[in-house]
């Protein structure tokens, strides 16, 4: 009988514990502008990209379109490609919008939105 009463008091134990912790964090919905390359068939980049700003998953509007040339110090593998035309964009400058998923040593954007904002990408700085 003991044995069951240790039993239960280690299960509200671990029932406390896990109340406590604190939730996963929720993935930011940003937008960057930068040059679209794929260094390997099928991997997909954009690099000299501004720095990421929090914005909504809908294409930029004219409003939040970056002034050219656009040339950041940022690179980011996209994710989530397969239902935008990427090879239509490529070697252009572009805006992505999509949720950020930090990491090292390179940061990944999970797309919702390409627009080209110039048919060429500026010299890199």
């Amino acid at each position: 009988m003991r044995s069951v009463h240790t039993v239960l008091l280690i299960l509200l134990v671990a029932q406390a514990g896990l109340g406590a912790q604190a939730p996963p964090a929720k993935a930011e919905v940003v937008m960057v502008a930068g040059c679209l390359t794929e260094p390997a068939a099928g991997e997909w980049r954009v690099v000299n990209a501004t720095d990421p700003k929090p914005s909504n998953a809908n294409a930029p509007a004219a409003a939040e379109m970056p002034a050219l040339p656009v040339a950041g110090k940022n690179q980011f593998q996209l994710i989530g490609v397969s239902i935008f035309d990427l090879p239509s964009h490529k070697g252009h400058t572009v805006v992505l919008k999509g949720l950020l998923i930090p990491a090292k040593p390179v940061s990944r954007l999970n797309l919702t939105s390409v627009v080209t904002v110039a048919p060429t990408c500026p010299a890199a700085k």
